[in-house]
């Protein structure tokens, strides 16, 4: 839904669904109350995600022409995609292969390409599209720094060929569209420094020399161009693990002209760990409860001289709870960004409201996407019933004055 400062959606990717069947069921079983419930008289966006399966079976005849006459009868719209998980994502053990295949692979590359395909058909007329996705590769894949540089030349290389592709779509059409990529936790692009250095210093330097050879344009054009296409996923919950400062983030972005292609509104959790015993404990065994075994939940430990310790997972930080020299935890599980307090432990969302009124008062981007997927593997006190679950989401940002 249109916003005061851009587009508001939730990512599909809370849907459980092996296929573009499945995937249809569950916008058919919950979008209507969804829209009753937040925007009964306007458009509703749809931040759709497609694995690898459900988009071949959605180009496929029939299929895509259906679901944009659904759109249109469910006064629904879609601008912005998730192209992060490649395959399965729900009832099955994630982990680190949510990476895969990652940008090192044609597949990957391919995959984006027609997701973005997919998006430049569904678009409204005259609407910017963008589609998300992973941050080169999961950097423990790597054993040396040889490998990782070898593993970001060939990711670089695969980006610019969806850059070249955005190029040309946007020459012949007029559709204008944009990868974002999103920096997370373990992946090779893990930080928003790490992000702008990568950027500045490795995509630059090799999309330039070629974006001005494939489309005859100058060099300032050729660097105007990659950055209209090549954007980053803001999401918050990622750089709330981080402890990274946003007004800072942000700021160095604008400073060099590196666009925001969407902001994912998504929260950590954390919890500080200079508490008398007995608090300890009870966090200790409140993480534990979120430690289940589908994805990835990383870990990142603030120290009391203000370094930072990375866990890949919290099965490994919770046994090293008793470090101590740590002071806070913050965990990647996406939990509701409408609670705050959950039991011993709190969640990020004061990072969401920062960030919120970074962009009231400075609009960064045009997209906005509630990403909480992990409703299927929450602790049963925090469900309800999801439909109700994914408006409160979308009413909690829309009280927030965006």
């Amino acid at each position: 839904m249109k916003v005061n400062t851009g587009h508001l959606t939730y990512c599909t990717n809370i849907h459980p669904g092996k296929n573009w069947a499945d995937d249809f069921k569950a916008l058919k079983d919950n979008f209507s109350i969804i829209k009753q419930s937040i925007s009964p008289d306007k458009p509703l966006g749809i931040g759709l995600r497609l694995s690898n399966i459900s988009s071949l079976e959605l180009i496929k005849e029939g299929n895509l022409t259906a679901f944009k006459h659904w759109l249109t009868e469910n006064d629904a719209y879609v601008f912005t995609m998730n192209g992060f998980p490649y395959g399965e994502f729900h009832r099955t053990v994630v982990k680190a292969e949510v990476h895969t295949p990652d940008w090192t692979t044609e597949a990957r590359k391919d995959y984006t390409i027609r997701l973005f395909g997919i998006l430049q058909s569904l678009l409204p007329e005259g609407m910017i599209g963008g589609i998300s996705s992973s941050p080169l590769s999961y950097r423990h894949w790597f054993t040396t720094t040889a490998d990782v540089v070898e593993a970001k030349r060939k990711a670089t290389l695969n980006i610019i060929d969806v850059i070249k592709e955005l190029i040309s779509i946007a020459n012949s059409t007029g559709t204008i569209m944009h990868l974002d990529l999103e920096p997370e936790p373990d992946g090779i692009l893990e930080t928003g420094r790490e992000f702008i250095d990568w950027y500045t210093d490795e995509l630059l330097p090799m999309a330039v020399p070629d974006i001005v050879v494939s489309f005859g344009t100058s060099v300032s054009e050729a660097e105007l161009l990659i950055k209209k296409h090549l954007c980053l996923c803001y999401d918050v919950c990622h750089f709330a693990i981080g402890y990274e400062q946003h007004a800072a983030v942000l700021r160095e972005l604008k400073e060099k002209d590196i666009q925001v292609g969407k902001i994912q509104i998504s929260a950590a959790l954390k919890a500080d760990l200079d508490q008398t015993e007995v608090q300890r404990t009870a966090v200790k065994n409140s993480f534990q409860k979120f430690n289940e075994p589908t994805y990835l939940h990383q870990v990142v430990a603030l120290k009391k001289d203000g370094d930072l310790i990375r866990y890949p997972d919290l099965t490994p930080a919770l046994a090293d709870f008793e470090h101590q020299d740590v002071v806070q935890w913050r965990a990647h599980f996406h939990v509701p960004i409408s609670v705050c307090d959950i039991g011993a432990l709190k969640s990020t969302q004061q990072d969401i409201i920062e960030v919120l009124n970074l962009q009231k008062n400075e609009p960064f981007s045009e997209h906005l996407e509630v990403e909480t997927y992990t409703w299927e593997v929450l602790p049963e006190q925090l469900k309800i019933p999801i439909a109700a679950s994914i408006s409160n989401e979308l009413e909690w940002v829309i009280k927030s004055n965006v």
